[in-house]
């Protein structure tokens, strides 16, 4: 052996030794092994994310308590006579197994044929918002025609909507990224896919969906690199359009009349009635609540109490305490789900990354209005709090949004350890 031959063979040991030592602390940010192919690597369950599993978890879990104490005197209402006081804690149950089934077969779906499904995802989530305004198909709710009955369950179009968005605009992104710095080629399109599912959902009406959506897409298109001065520009029509929306309707003038002054004798009794009855909830909570199953504004005077106005409830039987810790449980969950997204995208998966990070922007604005309007800070707005709220569709597409993350990390995960997705 010549001296060049040890040299070269003594350099390539040297090199597989630091290789093991990298993967073997998790720090090897490559997708194959430089010296030798990998052979394909499959997620699995051991390698997921624990913390973020198990902090839905328990907001789901804390979700069906909660549901169960804010509904158990919806039968004493003429309104549900006929329902047992277990009727809202059984159908939630069954959107949770429902939901956990749907969302571990969304996890075992690798991210690459997500990016391929996500124009027809769309396309589906336009249809079914089309069917749902169509007379004997859709069902309608006080005024509002927002479901289509499936018989276990009554599945709303537009969470499908809020997952959709998340994949479309991400591909969106990929596909348009040479051209984002131009506002015709790269925001025009996406802008009017957004106002087509936008005015399908003013239809409904549902505002608080459309707002969700356009926040995400906005969002997504940032994250994505869109230049600064078009984003500022796409922000600005908005609040223009949403401005017109509010003052071009009387009931939601009337809302925004009602919020700014919801104890006066025209609003306590009408559209200010639910946000002043949810303020009272939160006042009897004080610091440490009544205790669980303790409210009174549960007792039929709170609406919605068990949907739209669980924080109200919470904060009536768990006090300022409980308020608190849910806040800095969604605030982790949120910032946990970005980290993810931008870890993926510094692995240059971009697509993964976006609906990562897409998914965050979901779960912590819609957290964001249902707190602030619970709490008086936020006009009254039609938005549920995830994972708690009662309601089967949210709860199905939250989770199935979460297995998404879940899926996104475990790849990331094993591209950091030299495998490949």
């Amino acid at each position: 052996m010549s001296a060049s031959d040890a040299l070269a063979g003594g350099w390539l040991a040297r090199l597989r030794e630091r290789v093991a030592a990298w993967r073997a602390e998790g720090a090897l940010p490559v997708r194959v092994d430089p010296l030798r192919g990998a052979a394909p690597a499959q997620a699995h369950l051991g390698a997921i994310d624990q913390p973020l599993l198990w902090v839905t978890v328990a907001l789901l879990a804390w979700g069906l308590v909660m549901v169960y104490s804010a509904s158990v005197a919806m039968p004493d209402n003429p309104k549900f006579a006929n329902y047992a006081h277990t009727h809202f804690l059984m159908r939630h149950l069954v959107s949770l197994v429902l939901g956990f089934a749907v969302a571990l077969l969304a996890y075992q779906v690798p991210m690459a044929r997500w990016e391929k499904a996500a124009p027809w995802i769309f396309v589906l989530a336009i249809l079914l918002l089309v069917a749902v305004l169509i007379p004997f198909v859709g069902r309608g709710v006080n005024g509002a025609r927002r479901w289509i009955s499936l018989g276990i369950m009554n599945f709303q179009p537009s969470e499908l909507a809020k997952l959709a968005i998340v994949l479309y605009a991400a591909g969106y992104m990929v596909r348009r990224m040479e051209v984002k710095e131009r506002f015709f080629r790269a925001v025009l399109p996406m802008g009017a896919a957004v106002a087509i599912v936008g005015v399908l959902l003013l239809a409904e009406p549902d505002m608080g969906a459309f707002l969700v959506i356009a926040v995400i897409a906005m969002g997504i298109l940032f994250l994505g690199g869109v230049n600064a001065r078009m984003f500022f520009l796409i922000a600005a029509i908005l609040l223009v359009a949403f401005g017109l929306m509010i003052a071009l309707s009387d009931w939601r003038r009337e809302r925004i009349f009602a919020y700014l002054d919801p104890w006066s004798e025209k609003h306590a009794l009408g559209k200010g009635y639910q946000l002043s009855h949810a303020l009272i909830a939160i006042g009897r909570g004080e610091v440490f609540g009544v205790g669980l199953g303790g409210s009174v504004e549960k007792l039929n005077w709170l609406p919605e109490a068990h949907t739209d106005f669980l924080l109200a409830v919470i904060g009536e039987e768990f006090g300022l305490l409980g308020v608190l810790t849910l806040i800095v449980m969604f605030f982790w969950l949120t910032r946990r789900i970005m980290h993810i997204g931008r870890q993926a995208i510094a692995l240059d998966r971009v697509f993964s990354g976006l609906v990562a990070q897409g998914i965050g922007l979901w779960v912590g604005f819609q957290s964001f209005i249902n707190m602030g309007v619970n709490l008086g800070a936020l006009p009254t707005k039609g938005l549920t709090l995830p994972f708690m709220s009662y309601g089967g569709s949210a709860i199905l597409m939250g989770m199935v949004a979460i297995a998404i993350v879940l899926r996104v990390d475990a790849e990331n995960r094993m591209l950091m350890r030299g495998g490949r997705v």
